[in-house]
């Protein structure tokens, strides 16, 4: 297991315990906005230029509650696969290093907006004059969502459980390290091809770099060893749950049964004046057990 590290020590308790649960309510908000008012979702995008000329900061925060899809039936399996997956990963990873993966991931991308917006600006300039800074950036701001973000949820899992089956289509068993293959080429050829529009496509692909960054800092920094099958990351946490039960310190144990305070709360125990050394007893051996005494 890896050690944990000095900023681990210190900022690991503000780490956010099923953060994939709290990223489906997020989108839960989302949906329910988009039932409600569909308008006001425009306004909570990662827009850049919005941002910084009009002074709506909470976009930062906000896009985040967007919905990088339209609900319907399969948006609820899709929902509780990425809740499956990431639940499995936080627990392989540990709570801290799972919230640090996703924060990568969200923080890249909101650089990349930013990023793309710079690069528009200097080398696209003649679209903005077409059709004007506010309603380019407005057009493409719902680009910038989550979802390539949860795509870097699977590819992860992917690598850390490589050998796992799942049942593409309900009923194919397929290993995840194939769909996390077919899924890569997908993303380079999405990147490549781009939406014919060159305007467009320079936007995907900032979407695309930022968003999967966070994968690629994981992969290149732990691909030594991230490899974990589900029996190993079993053997794991009945590791952990051994260690911190055995961990706990005992103030009172018979020296006949080995029962403790913590096994056994109900008993009562008592050291024994007739024995040499300090013997403990519970009180079912206290009266029943053979003295113990030193050779003279």
């Amino acid at each position: 297991m890896k050690p944990m590290s000095n900023f681990e020590k210190k900022f690991g308790k503000y780490a956010i315990r099923n953060i994939s649960l709290v990223l489906i309510l997020f989108y839960a908000c989302g949906y329910l906005i988009s039932w409600i008012n569909p308008v006001m979702l425009n306004y909570l995008t990662l827009n850049p230029y919005a941002i910084l000329f009009k002074g709506q900061v909470w976009r930062l925060v906000t896009w985040l509650i967007v919905p990088p899809e339209s609900f319907d039936f399969f948006t609820l399996i899709m929902l509780y696969f990425y809740y499956s997956i990431g639940t499995s990963l936080e627990r392989a990873w540990g709570t801290y290093r799972y919230n640090v993966y996703l924060l990568l991931g969200m923080v890249f991308t909101a650089v990349g907006a930013f990023a793309m917006m710079g690069f528009v600006y200097l080398f696209q300039g003649e679209v903005l004059v077409a059709v004007g800074a506010e309603n380019y950036f407005t057009l493409i701001s719902g680009m910038f969502s989550t979802y390539y973000v949860n795509m870097s949820i699977f590819l992860a899992f992917a690598a850390t459980f490589p050998d796992m089956q799942v049942l593409l289509f309900f009923f194919i068993p397929i290993k995840v390290k194939f769909l996390g293959i077919i899924y890569g080429l997908i993303l380079v050829y999405n990147f490549i091809a781009g939406y014919g529009n060159p305007y467009l496509t320079a936007a995907n692909r900032f979407v695309i770099a930022a968003s999967l960054l966070n994968f690629g800092v994981f992969f290149f920094t732990s691909r030594s060893r991230i490899h974990m099958s589900p029996k190993q990351m079993k053997r794991r946490q009945e590791f952990k749950r051994e260690v911190k039960n055995s961990s706990k310190i005992t103030r009172h144990k018979c020296a006949v049964c080995g029962r403790t305070e913590e096994t056994n709360p109900e008993l009562e125990f008592r050291f024994c004046s007739k024995c040499d050394g300090n013997y403990e007893y519970c009180q079912e051996h206290l009266f029943t057990h053979v003295h113990v005494k030193r050779n003279s």
